[in-house]
């Protein structure tokens, strides 16, 4: 045991605490984005407020949060990106001055359901709204009052839109009923009704002339509307439900396959990727290559718009991703994830951990780069992503999924990632994966089927023209050894540092050795009173570590199979656990979204570290053993810093200040000087230092003149720490003279206002009053006291009276 739990090289100093270095969150949880007319800022809904985001660096610039704190429905930016506008649950309309992030005006929105939809007018004064009463409504923001209420849609009105043309003063809407009614401002009635859709029409888009609007729906079909005679001219069946469609500019755009000067259409829908149509011959001219793969779930596109200045197309995906795409080629320019779900997994990635790689409740793995926040969405598995591991020179990884399989990734020099190997063999979903520690040798993988699998990496994995050519073909894995390993679920396996051991364990309460790569069993660890969540081995002692849902954590002996230590601290489960300090300390995570710091020696728990909401699934350090990254089941990665050695030098640096002024007021009080002596005890917060202080002023004959001129030329903040420290004072019949004296000081030169501007003065004055009346009585009583006292000598003093008779002369 000395030998096992030594305390590691010399001068190794454990680490005592971590701080929050930087927080990935989710910023955008569905609903509609927008971009500012420059393309910098997009505006996204994130619950009841709305966020701005950087579009160059991920970065949030602002929070624009409700006061009623009710779920947004609608907002809408104004052309001149100076107003913002948002409607929530709570059936108010908020005018915002966003770039100061302060709110400009309230009011009721009079719909009797919440706004579904809102939209400005070009000249940014109109505002429409569209609510899930049927009703539209205008309003003009200068005048500050309703102009229209614009009755006849049955059901949600989800869509609304102003003519381009401000002078025109048509409004368009449409509702339930798959038509789009077309109202006259100026008369405030409903000149035409649109009708071609046989599904809700879900965008519309008008021409750069305003003589032409282009409608879709989810009825697979776009139609083009004459808006001088208010016909449908064409109708272009795209096979799929649009989401959105956007009028692209004229001109020739080779890239996209625009080669006439017609009418080109942009859609975007549930095949998840962009496709360009010409309108005269209703024929698809180009198609974009899928970036998130084809089809599935959450791919489908929900929003698209083309933000001109910028020469951008903004789309938004199901899985609430953001890509951001060069509008003349559809080359994706920047890519955002507003929301991560759950996070199952996170790990560096990089050679100098430059980047994280990170499972959520997705198919689709996440790299973001740490520096610029940039986000690469990798595709490749079918199902959700349940582990990931990191093999050690960085640019390796491998994930594994529900969908049966696993995958091996590279990252080449320039940080952008692609699939090099994968293969599948389990017939259940895989839950664990470990790779190879000393080389890039071969990976582990445990399934709920019950077996372990140790996949060799083929050379060609490893190749240089692997390396260096990105579109080369996965490499197909195969299974050199299988095992059934436990009598449940595996969810958990490890490669030992020498690559020549293995560590699982299960659900079925134990945790087995095995060795490597003939998969025989050494041993198994039992003592855990629930299913092992995790298995570790230690960099430097032949020690494993374990972590259970009994919310216990155990090191077992590699040598006999012997329990070593347990550690009990957490409440619920213990979900992951890691080595640092070269092995002398844990780090541990669990499902009450606590992270918690061991050191081994002592069996204790250093810091208990509280940053996540819910369950903490992924736990991983990086090389230098310097920095933590955790991801939770509420949305949140978190990057910790080891902040021992920045705390020990801001300590010692408090501790040297100490003793200067310590000395100062030594010196200052020798010399008397004491009203610098009163304001340095009192910004070493030493109260009986003051008390020594104040009672040297009272000694002199002129005490409670001094004491007064020196309170009174204190600053408020010390004076509020002079209050406090009258108040513990007070509770000492020795000290309370001192107190009262500064408490008459303050109340006589204080008005009451002022007094009651102090920080805790009626906390202050509860503890006085009691004591106050309780001195008081005394000093009464010891007057009275002294008072008879008086009494009795007056009393007992014999009457002066003349000579004695017999002594006086005959």
């Amino acid at each position: 045991m000395a030998e096992t739990f030594g305390t590691g090289p010399r001068g190794l100093r454990f680490k005592s605490n971590y701080a929050v270095q930087r927080r990935i969150e989710p910023f955008y949880k569905g609903g509609k984005v927008q971009a500012s007319g420059d393309g910098q800022l997009l505006f996204c809904v994130c619950g009841s407020g709305v966020n701005v985001v950087d579009a160059t660096s991920g970065n949030l610039v602002r929070t624009l949060q409700q006061e009623d704190q009710e779920n947004i429905t609608a907002f809408d930016l104004s052309p001149n990106n100076e107003i913002l506008v948002t409607g929530s649950r709570a059936l108010l309309l908020t005018q915002w001055a966003w770039r100061e992030g302060n709110i400009s005006r309230v009011w009721k929105a009079v719909h009797t359901a919440p706004v579904a939809s809102m939209a400005f007018d070009p000249t940014s004064t109109l505002l429409a709204t569209g609510g899930c009463d049927g009703a539209v409504r205008v309003w003009d923001l200068e005048r500050r009052y309703g102009t229209h209420h614009l009755r006849g849609s049955p059901g949600v009105v989800h869509l609304v839109a102003f003519h381009p043309e401000p002078e025109q003063l048509l409004l368009f809407s449409s509702a339930m009923d798959c038509t789009i009614r077309v109202w006259g401002l100026q008369a405030g009635t409903c000149l035409a009704m649109l009708s071609s859709h046989y599904s809700p029409v879900t965008s519309l888009a008008f021409s750069d002339d305003g003589h032409t609007m282009v409608s879709s729906g989810r009825d697979k079909i776009c139609t083009v509307w004459d808006l001088k005679t208010r016909t449908s001219v064409k109708t272009v069946p795209v096979f799929e439900s649009v989401e959105s469609v956007v009028l692209l500019p004229k001109g020739e755009a080779p890239a996209l396959g625009m080669t006439t000067a017609g009418l080109h259409l942009l859609t975007a829908g549930d095949r998840g990727v962009l496709r360009v149509w010409e309108v005269e011959s209703g024929n698809c001219v180009h198609t974009q290559k899928p970036i998130l793969g084809e089809g599935g779930p959450g791919r489908e596109i929900t929003h698209c718009a083309l933000v001109p200045a910028a020469g951008l197309i903004l789309a938004v995906t199901a899985e609430h991703n953001i890509l951001l795409y060069e509008a003349h080629t559809l080359r994706l320019h920047k890519q955002f994830a507003g929301y991560n779900e759950d996070v199952l997994d996170v790990r560096f990635l990089g050679p100098e951990d430059s980047h994280i790689v990170v499972a959520t409740n997705s198919p689709r793995l996440k790299v973001f780069e740490l520096e610029t926040s940039d986000c690469q969405i990798l595709c490749g598995h079918t199902d959700i992503i349940m582990a990931l591991d990191v093999f050690r020179k960085g640019r390796l990884f491998t994930s594994c999924a529900k969908d049966q399989s696993v995958r091996v990734w590279r990252m080449n020099v320039s940080g952008k990632v692609h699939c090099i190997a994968h293969g599948s063999g389990h017939t259940h979903g895989i839950g664990t994966i470990s790779c190879s520690r000393l080389k890039e040798a071969f990976l582990v993988t445990g399934s709920q089927d019950c077996t372990i699998k140790l996949w060799p990496l083929p050379e060609a994995v490893t190749s240089k023209k692997m390396t260096r050519d990105p579109n080369c073909d996965p490499v197909p894995l195969q299974a050199q050894a299988t095992q059934r390993a436990h009598d449940k679920d595996i969810n958990s396996v490890a490669v030992s540092p020498n690559d020549k051991l293995l560590a699982s364990g299960s659900q079925d309460r134990t945790a087995k050795l095995w060795s490597l790569p003939d998969f025989s069993l050494l041993g198994v660890f039992s003592g855990h009173r629930r299913g092992v969540w995790c298995v570790q081995f230690s960099p430097t002692d032949q020690v494993l570590a374990t972590a259970s849902a009994d919310g216990s954590l155990k090191l077992w002996g590699l040598q006999d199979f012997s329990c070593l230590k347990t550690f009990e601290g957490h409440d619920a489960s213990v979900l992951r656990v890691t080595f640092v300090s070269r092995g002398t300390q844990l780090l541990s995570s669990g499902s009450d979204g606590l992270l918690k710091l061991w050191t081994i020696k002592s069996n204790e728990c250093v810091r208990t570290l509280d940053g996540h909401e819910d369950k903490v699934w992924g736990l991983h350090c990086n090389r230098l053993d310097g920095a933590a990254v955790t991801g939770a089941s509420d949305a949140r990665i978190l990057l910790w810093k080891d902040v021992t050695e920045e705390e020990q030098a801001e300590e010692q640096a408090q501790q040297e200040e100490q003793i200067l002024k310590q000395q100062e007021l030594s010196n200052l009080l020798q010399e008397k000087q004491y009203l610098r002596a009163l304001g340095l005890a009192i910004s070493l917060d030493r109260p009986h230092t003051v008390l020594i202080v104040v009672k040297a002023i009272l000694k002199d004959v002129e005490g409670p003149k001094k004491l007064e001129e020196k309170v009174l030329r204190l600053r408020r903040d010390q004076k509020e720490a002079l209050l406090r420290f009258s108040v513990t004072w007070n509770t000492n019949s020795r000290h309370c003279h001192e107190a009262q004296a500064v408490l008459g000081v303050l109340l006589r030169h204080e008005s009451p206002e002022e007094l009651l501007a102090y920080e805790g003065v009626r906390a202050a004055l509860e503890a006085l009053l009691p004591y106050t009346e309780r001195h008081f009585q005394r000093v009464s009583r010891m007057l009275q006291a002294a008072m008879f006292l008086d009494f009795l000598w007056q009393t007992m003093k014999l009457p002066e009276t003349s000579a004695s008779p017999a002594l006086q002369p005959l």
